[in-house]
Parts: structure tokens; C-alpha cells; sequence
């Protein structure tokens, strides 16, 4: 979130927490959610301003110049990723701090919102943000272009599914299977 200076009620990543079992044997799952950055993109197709683009990389991300705010998007995207920003105040309130108004003053009101994988650190030659910020190492980002590359390492190692895979959207990110077999990490083509 201070990556990209995002709202309160914004949250391009989500971390579902699930805990099963009884102690002495209980356990706990935390589980990413963020945009997949489908090859297939929905939220693309049904855009009717063409404010949702994709770069030659794979990167799926909202152009506010042109967005427009019908959120078609929220509706079109199985994975329920967009958000809506209505300019409803900062962390302290309706009046903004100096660094809420300047991380803000990007945000168009009433457009959506999603991951853009933090591109900008993507063309400088450095992996998102939380990718660099995850403590437990669970995030993962590379070229799955590239045979020798940690995702396709990863990949050939572990179990691994992509979320929904079957809505034919071909997703880019990858949920490997942790010790419990749950999905821990994501990877990025």
C-alpha cells in the first residue's frame, strides 16, 4: 500500500487468512489475492472507454487518463479485483495528510482501481513491491518465458494451480501448494 500510496478502502492485495484444527495441531493459511493479469483479460473486453490496457509484458492495468468510472470491470472480473475509489477522505479522517495528498493526486475519483504489479519498479528491474516486502518469502515474480528463471524452478518443484483456470481467462499468477498443500505464493509470467 505505500509503494503505490493506495486509499484505505483500497486494497490491491488481499491476504485471506483460514485456520484449521485445535491446538495442539491447529494451523494457519494465509492465502494472496490480487489481480491475475489474465492473458484473457474480462475486465478488459467489457471496459467500454479501452481505460483497462495490457502491456507487451502481460501487465493489466487501469489507464485513469481515460477510465471513466462505469465499473463494467467490477462486474466482468471473476476474480472480484477492481475497486471503486469514491475520494471518501484518508486514514485520519476526511481531511488528508501531505503524503495522502500527494499519493492521491493520481487517483482519478470514481474509477477503478487494481494491481498494476507496480510496473514502474517492473521497467526499472526490480520485482513489485510486495514481492520485495513479503517477511515470509511467499511471493514470487519472474519471467515464465525463461527456462531458468525461480517461477519456472519453482513451477517444475511444487504443485501449483492458477485460481478459476477454467473460465478459459488464463491467468498469469501461479498458487503453489505449501507444506499443508495450500496455496501460499503467487508468480507472475
Amino acid at each position: 500500500k505505500a509503494e503505490n500510496g493506495t486509499p484505505p478502502n483500497i486494497h490491491w492485495m488481499k491476504v485471506l487468512e483460514k485456520e484449521e484444527g485445535e491446538f495442539p495441531y491447529a494451523r494457519r493459511t494465509f492465502t494472496p489475492v490480487r489481480c491475475n493479469h489474465c492473458d484473457d483479460p474480462p475486465c478488459m473486453r467489457s471496459c467500454p472507454t479501452g481505460a483497462i490496457q495490457k502491456r507487451a509484458d502481460g501487465i493489466v492495468f487501469v489507464d485513469q487518463k481515460v477510465c471513466i468510472g462505469t465499473m463494467a470491470c467490477m462486474t466482468a472480473c471473476p476474480y472480484y479485483v477492481p475497486y471503486r475509489w469514491d475520494g471518501d477522505g484518508g486514514y485520519f479522517g476526511e481531511r488528508l495528510t501531505l503524503y495522502e495528498q500527494e499519493k492521491y493526486s493520481k487517483f482519478k475519483t470514481g474509477t477503478a482501481q487494481k494491481c498494476h504489479f507496480c510496473y514502474h519498479r517492473i521497467d526499472e528491474g526490480r520485482p513489485p513491491a510486495c514481492v520485495e516486502a513479503c517477511p515470509a518469502d511467499a511471493l514470487n515474480y519472474g519471467d515464465k518465458d525463461d527456462p531458468e528463471s525461480r517461477i519456472n524452478q519453482l513451477l517444475r518443484q511444487k504443485k501449483h494451480f492458477r485460481p478459476k483456470e477454467e473460465l478459459g481467462t488464463s491467468p498469469s499468477l501461479f498458487y503453489l501448494a505449501g507444506k499443508g498443500g495450500g496455496p501460499i505464493a503467487g508468480g507472475r509470467s
